[in-house]
This record gives C-alpha cells, sequence and structure tokens, in this order.
C-alpha cells in the first residue's frame, strides 16, 4: 500500500512540474507546437538559379527581369551584365 502512495505522489509532482514548465514557456514567448508540415501531396516547385545554377524551392528564390536567383548579389550580377 505504501508503493502506491509513493507512486501517486510521484505522478503528482512530475503532473505540477510538467504544467509549471509548460506555464513558464509560454510565458516567455516561445511556440509550444511545431509549425505544421504541408500536407502530403502538395508538392513545391524547384527553380535553379540563373547564374550558379543552385536549386532552391520558388518561394526562397528572388525573381529579377531576366530570370530567378538564389541571392541578391547573384541578381544583382545578372542585372548588371549586358543585354545578349
Amino acid at each position: 500500500m505504501k508503493y502506491l502512495l509513493i507512486l501517486a505522489i510521484v505522478m503528482v509532482v512530475l503532473w505540477l512540474w510538467k504544467n509549471n514548465r509548460r506555464t513558464d514557456i509560454n510565458n516567455s514567448g516561445e511556440k509550444t507546437a511545431s509549425p505544421r508540415p504541408k500536407p502530403p501531396g502538395v508538392a513545391t516547385e524547384i527553380v535553379a538559379c540563373d547564374v550558379c545554377h543552385v536549386h532552391l524551392p520558388r518561394s526562397e528564390a528572388l525573381t529579377g527581369p531576366r530570370g530567378v536567383y538564389c541571392c541578391v548579389a547573384h541578381r544583382q550580377q545578372a542585372g548588371s551584365q549586358g543585354h545578349p
């Protein structure tokens, strides 16, 4: 019987510690849940930088008048070259 009482006390202490920790995280402004991943079946379009040909998602690419680029330097480099 005393082992059940000790187990119950340990469980209560762990529950209180976990709840207190969750409250501290919420008060500090940190996110408690991770962002939701995209549902399966939703494809991300991949494009290549017109200067270095690195592949990256279109949502992260920078667009310019002559194409798609991986960084500002490559967009400027392509813009500074003369028209073909």
